[in-house]
């Protein structure tokens, strides 16, 4: 969600000098995507549509999951636990695409501003027509006000502001939507000091920082279920998240790399268009079911869920065979240059 848009990696200097802030600095042009991102943001999908199946079939009678105590396994492996990861990747692919906007236009923040825009465009109607509950516009309006004006300050500024604006909200027991703005610092800090770019070569650092990630979320977990608190939820929430980014870096550096890939790219790169469409599907599929979505079982879950991924990977995997990105982010991706970028492939491309 953007969280829902992705971009390319610069190339990294050798490393003897120091990294450069890439939205400083001019590049080559289109740059390679970041297959790592488009997994982490397929898998953040999955978990999303998960964590909202029951919200979007109740018509928003309950925007948000689940009792806040969590005590369920969904509530304390599912339930905001992927929402900041694409939080984060939104911070991530405004930071990488303002960067390829400054190699190709005069003015790139005018760029991103109609992106946001546009997206602020979508969400407003998501929300109004098909859920109450949705995220979009949210993005937009934060993007507008804190990732736009953070493409000014020094790489340092943004980094240390992302830091302020994760504790601060944390340790005044705010809730997970409160920490949107510094994910997506965080997310853009990420990219600008080129550890985005630096992803998928270490196995070491995310295995590390994974390890110490899950021993602070089994505590903060034991904290939510006792307190019940907005604050606990979000601590364990935001702790649990980045457990699962770390797992799924350290997962792409073994074997199970050409199985995660193909499992989640394809819906990572069509995220936008899966994400609106999964909303349609569920308000159509829930009256088939019947009975109060809120009293469904774990098991109607996961089948609606998981129906609905399965069909959507493999619309997605046989669109992406043929053309370049999803029909949403096609037309996102027009408006946001305002002209008609190339939808299908050449013809052997893969």
């Amino acid at each position: 969600m953007s969280a829902l848009s992705t971009g390319p990696g610069a190339a990294l200097p050798p490393p003897t000098e120091p990294t450069p802030d890439p939205l400083r600095t001019k590049g080559s042009g289109d740059r390679a995507r970041i297959s790592a991102l488009d997994v982490l943001r397929g898998f953040a999908l999955c978990g999303i549509l998960l964590a909202n199946v029951q919200p979007i079939a109740n018509a928003g009678a309950r925007i948000l999951t689940a009792p806040l105590t969590g005590a369920d396994w969904p509530g304390l492996l599912v339930d905001q636990r992927f929402f900041p990861i694409f939080s984060m990747l939104f911070g991530v692919g405004f930071a990488l695409l303002l960067g390829s906007a400054g190699d190709r236009v005069a003015r790139p923040r005018i760029v991103l501003l109609r992106r946001l825009l546009v997206l602020l465009a979508v969400g407003l109607a998501h929300h109004l027509l098909l859920w109450e509950g949705d995220i979009l516009a949210v993005y937009a309006v934060v993007g507008l006000v804190v990732l736009l004006p953070s493409s000014w300050p020094p790489r340092w500024a943004v980094a240390g502001l992302a830091a302020v604006l994760l504790v601060v909200p944390l340790l005044a027991g705010y809730g997970l939507f409160a920490l949107i703005p510094g994910l997506f610092l965080l997310g853009a800090a990420l990219t600008r000091y080129g550890v985005v770019a630096r992803i998928e070569r270490s196995t070491t650092v995310p295995a590390v920082l994974g390890l110490g990630l899950v021993a602070g979320a089994v505590p903060l977990a034991w904290w939510q279920v006792r307190s019940g608190g907005s604050g606990a939820f979000a601590a364990a929430g935001l702790c649990t998240a980045g457990a699962y980014v770390c797992a799924v870096l350290v997962a792409l550096r073994t074997p199970l790399r050409p199985v995660l890939r193909a499992v989640f790219a394809p819906l990572g790169r069509m995220a936008l268009t899966n994400y609106l469409t999964a909303t349609v599907v569920v308000r159509i599929v829930a009256p088939l079911i019947g009975g109060r979505p809120e009293d469904w079982s774990t098991g109607t879950v996961l089948a609606v869920a998981g129906s609905i991924l399965a069909a959507q990977w493999l619309l997605s995997t046989l669109w992406l065979r043929r053309f370049r990105q999803g029909p949403l982010e096609w037309l996102w991706r027009w408006a946001t240059w305002l002209r008609r970028p190339p939808l299908r492939r050449a013809t052997g491309a893969r």
